[in-house]
């Protein structure tokens, strides 16, 4: 058996490795329309949030907005209070569900260099956000650090 292999195996015996997304999920996420402007949503950025979720009228994820996103709108000479999310946002963006196990938000993470990524129902329906720092927190407290 490869180290990798050891290793995932050694973490689904563990608490950690029983821990579902849903277990350590942000429900409090900040998210826009694709109207909002890029400038309000640099301004969450400030607030901490690396990206914004863009959703729909009925909570339905749309897109994303990271700062890569607004830096480029940026480089590319355009003024933020100018563009809106719409404009900008990366579509039909990467996600998984309250139920995804953590091995496999692990891989998600990783495999596609991602610091957070939307959590959404069986409609498509934005219920939370995970990041790479929750599923840290979420070691340190299976682990009695």
């Amino acid at each position: 058996m490869s180290e990798i292999a050891e290793g995932r195996a050694a973490i689904r015996e563990s608490k950690f490795g029983h821990l579902t997304v849903g277990s350590i999920m942000e429900t409090q996420v900040q998210s826009a329309t694709k109207d909002t402007q890029a400038e309000m949503l640099a301004s969450y950025m400030m607030e901490g949030f690396g990206s914004v979720p863009i959703v729909d009228d009925n909570n339905k994820l749309i897109g994303i907005v990271s700062e890569f996103d607004l830096l480029a709108s940026l480089r590319k000479g355009k003024k933020l209070e100018e563009v809106t999310a719409g404009d900008i946002l990366t579509s039909n963006p990467i996600s998984v569900t309250k139920d995804t196990d953590l091995m496999t938000l692990l891989d998600v993470l990783q495999n596609n260099h991602l610091i957070r990524v939307p959590v959404l129902d069986n409609v498509g329906k934005l219920i939370g956000i995970v990041a790479r720092r929750d599923v840290l927190r979420g070691y340190l407290h299976t682990s009695g650090s």
